[in-house]
This record gives C-alpha cells, structure tokens and sequence, in this order.
C-alpha cells in the first residue's frame, strides 16, 4: 500500500511576509483572532500571500458495519441506506447546508448493506456491503483496507477545488470511531463511547463492554494500518486515503465530527504532518470528541453541541474559511486606506 508522503507546510520565509500583510491590514494587531490564523495557514499550504478558496467540496462517504450485530446503536442497520437516499433526494441537512454554501457535494457508497444500481450523485465505490463484526473477527482483510484507502485517494485526485470537508454515514460508526480513538491514543475506553444515534445509559455501558471485549481479543493490532483493518469501517478508510491525498496536493482539509476526526487520527499517525492541511469545523457533542482534539492537539471553530455527522460541521465551517481569506485579499491596509497605525 503506498501512503503519500505529506511535506510540512513550515516555511520561515513567507511566514514572515504573511504576518506583515495582516498586520497591516486596518486593524489593531491580531483583532481577527482565529481568522487570522486561518489565513496564515493557508497562506502556507497554498504557497502565497494571494490565498484563494475555489470549487469547494465535501466527500460524505457511507458504509455499514458488522459489529451493529452486537447492539451497540439505537437505530437498525437499514437507516445507513435510506439516509443514503434521503442524500441522493437533496432533502438532509448537509444538502441544505452545502446549497446555502454554494459548496458541491459528492456522495460515495464506500460499502453500504444495499444495492442501490446505477444512480445519479451516487458515486459507486463499493468494498463489500458493510464490514465484518469485529466483536468476532478483524472488520476488514487487509485487501479490502488498502481498496479502500486506494478509493479514497482516487476520487480526491479527481477533485479541481483546493478545500474539501469530509462527511460521513453510517449506522455503527461511532462504535468503530471509539475504537481506533482507544487503540491509537490508550485513552480509555470509558473515555471515547458516546451515545452516538442516541444510545440510554445501559446502552453506552454495553456499548463499551463489545469495544473492550472486542480490544482483548484483537490485542495483537498495533500498528495503524492493522488497527484500521481491525476496527474500522470501509467509510473511515476510504476517508483516511482521500485526507491524504488531499494534503498531499496542499488542499484545505475541513474536518467535521468525531468520526471524520478518528479517520484523521488513522492518518496522522501514518503522516503527521497531515495536521498541517486541517481546519477542524467543530467540537461534536459526541461524548470523545474533544479528548480527541486535545490529543491531536486541534482548535474547533464552533461549538454548536451538533452530533449529526454527514460533514455539517464542515459545511457551517465554510463561510469563515472564506472569511479569513477574503479579509488577507480584500481589506484595505494602512497605507491604502490613508490611516494613521497605532504609535507606540
């Protein structure tokens, strides 16, 4: 399996002429916050003081999971098809969202339980139809991971923009997600289950007790990529290709909810400096998710409790995206504007 190699976006140099160009913009110094740290970063990956956002799109890639068998969601394996629908029908959130945004949206059968035949807006990259349960046997074969991952990759070179936000769908993903989250972090599992589609107390209780049982058995999957296989689902590796490949043409990478973030952690631990390429859309209020920003180390832009999914966070994400660079191209500076800067 060939894992692009992912350069840092660290460059001395233009730093320099980035942080002169917005400070001198008219403005106290670092009054835009967070946008202003935006636009430097992507100032960086793009290579230019000139940042431009163009062609915006999100990948929300779909795939059942074989460990629902053990009861872990509150809703049965056949909503990850009909949400899939729901999304062909433009009537989810995220078609809503991505509308408002002028944002296009591509949806991907990574291994959904249906057969859905020749659709269109569907894009057909179909492992198998869901993965196998992992509370008894590995999720995928290694073949299918490196399928997957090779899928992800290659729908993403196809892409013309230079930001794309992730999404996703999946009844038992959360499961999944809170698995990896343990496995490449030791943070316990206590600590990563949540209720995910809405899960009661008991539920999330035997929903750690299948992950812990499932950890003991599978205690040999160290390395990422075997832990990936392992635990898992089609949809998360098909994400974790295409977020490389992404990085790997210096796109903006807008990372949505705790399942996208697991995917991420999948390839931060392949290629660090993928982190780089991030701009984290949002804290879900999934229970995890922020232990798991704290551990990459990650600044949510909003906090708005959401625990959809689908990329909604990426897509609410995108106007301050263009904010931040629409302020480094169109703002006035002070000697344009005639004004007087601070004296001292």
């Amino acid at each position: 399996m060939h894992i692009p190699h992912i350069s840092s976006i660290r460059d001395d140099a233009l730093a320099t002429l980035l942080d002169k160009a917005i400070n001198n913009k008219t403005k106290p110094l670092g009054s835009l916050g967070v946008l202003e740290t935006i636009a430097k970063q992507i100032g960086l990956i793009q290579k230019t003081t000139q940042v431009e956002l163009n062609q915006a799109a999100i990948l929300v890639f779909a795939g059942d999971h074989g460990v629902v068998a053990e009861g872990i969601s509150a809703y049965p394996q056949s909503v990850t098809w009909q949400m899939v629908e729901n999304f062909l029908g433009k009537g989810a959130a995220i078609n809503v969202f991505a509308r408002q945004n002028e944002c296009a949206l591509y949806i991907v059968d990574a291994g959904v339980n249906h057969d859905f035949g020749p659709r269109d807006g569907l894009l057909d990259r179909k492992i198998a139809p869901g993965t196998r349960n992992f509370a008894q046997e590995a999720a995928m074969t290694a073949q299918q991971r490196d399928a997957a991952i090779a899928a992800g990759m290659a729908l993403v070179a196809e892409l013309d923009g230079n930001v794309v936000g992730f999404g996703e769908m999946g009844i038992g993903n959360t499961t999944a997600a809170a698995a990896l989250m343990h496995k490449l972090t030791q943070i316990p599992v206590a600590a990563c289950v949540g209720a995910g589609t809405g899960l009661s107390a008991d539920g999330i209780l035997h929903k750690q007790a299948v992950i812990e049982a499932a950890v003991a058995r599978h205690a040999d999957a160290g390395a990422p990529l075997d832990i990936l296989a392992t635990f898992g689902g089609f949809e998360i590796a098909m994400m974790v290709g295409a977020m490389l490949k992404a990085a790997e043409r210096r796109m903006v990478l807008l990372i949505d909810g705790f399942i996208v973030t697991s995917a991420l952690l999948v390839a931060a631990r392949l290629q660090p400096a993928i982190l780089d390429y991030c701009v984290f859309s949002h804290c879900s209020d999934e229970n995890g998710h922020q232990r798991l920003l704290d551990n990459l180390q990650a600044r949510p832009l909003l906090r708005l409790d959401l625990r959809l999914g689908e990329g909604t966070g990426s897509a609410l994400a995108l106007p301050l995206l263009h904010a931040a660079v629409n302020f480094l191209r169109e703002m006035a500076t002070f000697e344009s504007a005639q004004v007087s800067e601070k004296s001292s």
